[in-house]
């Protein structure tokens, strides 16, 4: 995971950014923790959407992370279709085609055995937590509560553990909350990134 943070900040040098605001979704979240940790000069704020904290955060459902094990998913839509609701929770439980997976499980951007696997072997192991009170960067967690692959306890232990830390919950929301829920997401989004640092930064909104 160093290694893959590493490169990123290779990309930020040969575009020519000093300093950006990271949002990381699943996978995506670890790295963008992982790249604050390690270059946090370059990392103004952060959005940690579906993540955890890797190892000593709450596992995913067994038959959710079983199905994840491959990338079969990609490779045939039927298989798709059968196991969407049980991986991704939200709106993959109303109907599978409503999600923009479905159409990529049948076009050619379907990721190779190599790099999926090496996806895999990224996060084996990793974890977060040693260093997460360390993070000094504004940061907004999303966490949905019908997300099988991440639970929402996740987001809480971000919360809690990054200093500047607030938690939005997506009610009814799965691990794929920020595609079926954009408009909605964005706005969350785009109102975190341009509000003041002084604010008070509220944690987890009343259930």
């Amino acid at each position: 995971m160093p290694g893959i943070a590493r490169t990123v900040e290779r990309m930020l040098d040969a575009l020519g950014y000093q300093q950006v605001d990271v949002l990381g979704a699943s996978l995506g979240g670890v790295i963008a923790q992982q790249l604050a940790h390690q270059a946090p000069q370059r990392v103004r704020r952060l959005v940690l959407a579906a993540t955890g904290p890797g190892l000593g955060g709450l596992p995913g459902s067994p038959r959710a992370l079983l199905s994840l094990a491959t990338p079969r998913r990609y490779h045939q839509p039927g298989h798709y279709q059968r196991t969407a609701a049980r991986i991704y929770g939200g709106a993959a439980r109303r109907d599978p085609d409503l999600l923009p997976l479905a159409p990529a499980a049948e076009s050619a951007g379907r990721p190779s055995l190599h790099g999926y696997f090496g996806q895999i072997y990224a996060i084996s192991g990793w974890t977060s937590l040693p260093w997460l009170r360390t993070l000094r960067q504004q940061t907004l967690v999303l966490a949905g509560d019908d997300d099988p692959i991440v639970p929402v306890a996740n987001g809480r232990i971000l919360t809690r553990c990054i200093p500047h830390a607030q938690l939005h919950i997506v009610r009814h929301g799965g691990h794929l909350f920020l595609l079926d829920s954009a408009a909605e997401m964005a706005g969350l989004v785009a109102a975190f990134l341009s509000s003041d640092d002084r604010r008070s930064h509220p944690t987890d909104p009343p259930t």
